[in-house]
Formats: structure tokens, sequence, C-alpha cells
């Protein structure tokens, strides 16, 4: 059952990462590629019906990962208090930012909020590409499974390291440049005219960087982090998710040059959840590494809830899955084809 769980929960962040992730791309490109109100307001409808939806991902991640794992709920959501504040502004600023600006008609106004949009999707993108990066490198973990990060300390990778050091800025700015060429891919799927080709030309100039950093990043991580290769060594099965990560990738760059948006769209989709795929099996069975002492590691058998608790919660979950999956094949259906901007709001 710990196994199971463990793998919903990874299959649950890959999933708010996929469909939150296009949003946040969107917005980091929100002022560049949309040169005109009226583009920027195609932007918008773009995400408009889903981008809310796609957040409670988050929330649901979070609730699964406190029932089936509280020990590292606690354990997490206490050592990196500070950064959760500030990922939770800027959820708050983003939504604020969206919705207020369509309901504002002084261009001073709209200008502010749409900055404020753009420069928190940038953030978030950020914070939880570092976030992955702490996970993955381990923190300073205690006896008793608790720990406190500053925000940064030297910039070094270590046992005083902070929540920033080179290491998770690197995987910060992987997700950025990640969420770009998604976000970009989105928006080429929903619009026509000259914002289709020029968001398609921001994920064709982004690939490169993204190939670079691809590589750079799983270099860093083996210095980083040496035993993130035991499984793959363990296990040859592992060795398909590289295939998937860099197949993604040429099918990427194969259907943006052809103009094939949908399948570039479902390429960049693939990559990430290649990637975070390929952590989630790097780590198995450890959940939270700890950069102090290996013994201190939070695993999946020392943080998981009762046997009798966790069989029973994946019946309901189960049940609330199939709602959840019914909902969003519904909502998407409603909201596909290009966007248009007939009408009010957005």
């Amino acid at each position: 059952m710990e196994t199971l769980w463990f793998m919903i929960v990874a299959v649950m962040v890959a999933a708010y990462v996929v469909l939150d992730g296009f949003d946040l791309g969107a917005g980091a490109i929100y002022l560049g590629a949309g040169k005109t109100s009226e583009e920027r307001r195609k932007i918008l409808r773009a995400i408009g019906p889903v981008w809310d939806g796609n957040e409670v991902w988050l929330l649901a991640a979070g609730g699964t990962l406190y029932f089936a794992f509280p020990l590292l709920y606690a354990s997490s959501f206490s050592g990196f208090y500070l950064p959760l504040m500030m990922v939770l502004w800027l959820l708050m600023l983003r939504g604020i930012g969206i919705e207020l600006r369509a309901h504002m008609e002084n261009p001073v106004w709209v200008g502010f909020f749409d900055l404020i949009f753009c420069v928190s999707s940038v953030l978030l993108a950020i914070f939880f590409g570092a976030a992955l990066g702490n996970v993955v490198r381990g923190v300073p973990l205690r006896a008793d499974g608790y720990f406190f990060e500053p925000l940064w300390t030297n910039f070094r990778v270590g046992e005083n390291a902070g929540i920033l050091d080179w290491y998770t800025v690197l995987t910060g700015v992987i997700a950025l440049v990640t969420l770009t060429a998604h976000g970009s891919l989105y928006v080429a799927v929903k619009t026509d005219g000259e914002l289709n080709g020029r968001t398609r030309s921001i994920a064709l100039w982004a690939w490169p960087l993204q190939l670079l950093l691809t590589i750079v990043g799983l270099v860093a991580t083996t210095y980083v982090q040496p035993a993130v290769l035991d499984n793959y060594k363990r296990h040859a099965i592992g060795y398909l998710i590289p295939v998937v990560v860099f197949g993604s990738l040429g099918v990427m760059i194969f259907a943006i040059r052809k103009g094939l948006d949908k399948i570039a769209f479902v390429g960049s989709a693939f990559y990430i959840v290649g990637m975070l795929v390929g952590a989630a099996f790097a780590l198995y069975p450890v959940v939270l590494p700890a950069s102090t002492d290996p013994a201190y590691s939070l695993t999946i058998y020392n943080t998981a809830a009762g046997h009798h608790g966790l069989t029973v919660g994946l019946t309901w979950w189960i049940l609330g899955m199939v709602l959840a999956l019914g909902y969003f094949v519904l909502l998407y259906r409603m909201f596909r084809g290009k966007v248009r901007l007939e009408g009010g709001g957005y």
C-alpha cells in the first residue's frame, strides 16, 4: 500500500504540473507574446475557463500527501514554511491579476494587473522548480524527522545549504524554461493569426535551451545526489525514462517546425511527466532525503499512515478521481477549439 500511494501522489503531482503548468507558462509569456490588449485577452481566454480548476490538483495532491504520508506532510510543510507562504501569496496575486484585469478600463490599472499576472507566474514556476530541487538534493533533517532551512546561505550544496543554492536555482530555471515552452504551445493550440505564430516561435527558441538545461540538470543531479542512480542500476526498466524524455523533446521540435501545435503540446506534456517520473523513480522509497545523515531520511515506510486507513482511503480516492476526471473531460470538451474575443469577460 505504501508503494501504491507513493505512485498515486506522484501521478497527482504530475497532473498538476502538466495542467497548471501551461497556465503558468501562458502567464510567463503574457507580456512578451501579447503585443496588444486584444492578444492579451486571447491568452487570458485560452486559460480562463480552466486555470482555477487546474490549481485544484495542487490542493488535491497536498491533501493526498497529508492523508497517505502525514509525517512527510508535517515535516516538509514546517521546514518549507517561508517559501510556502511566498507561493501562497504568489498564487493569490496571480488570481487577482487574472480576475481584476477583466474589470478594469483604466489603462494604468490594466497594465498593473497584467504585470502582476506575468511576474507571479514566472516566480511560481521558479519556486516550484526549486522545491523539486530541494527534494532531490536533500534537506537537513534531524533525528525527530523535522528540519529548518533559511531562504539561502552561501549558495553552496551541503549540510548547511539554504532553500536556494546553485542547484535549486538551476532546477528553478529548468522549470521556468520548460513551462514557458509548455504554455507557449498551449496558447498556440488555442489561438490563430500572429499570436499563434509568435507563441510557436517562443517555443521554438526555448527548445535548444530546454535541451541544454535538461542535460546539464541530469549531470548536476548525479553530482549532487549520486544515490539517484541506484534504482536505475538495479532495475533496467528505468532507462526507458530518459528515452521518453529525450524522445519527447524530439517530437516537440519536429512538431513545432511542422506547425503541428497539438502534437508539440502533447510532446511537452510527456517531457514533463518523464522528468517527474524519473525523479520519483530515482528517489523511491525515499520521499525526502536527509543531507545530514542518510539514516534520518524520510521514506514511504516511516512516514505512511496505517495500513487500514490507506486501504479504506483508496476506495474513496478512486471514487473522487472518477468524478474529477469526468468533470475535466467535460470542461475541456466544452471549451475546445480556438478562442474568440466576442462576448464579455476575459
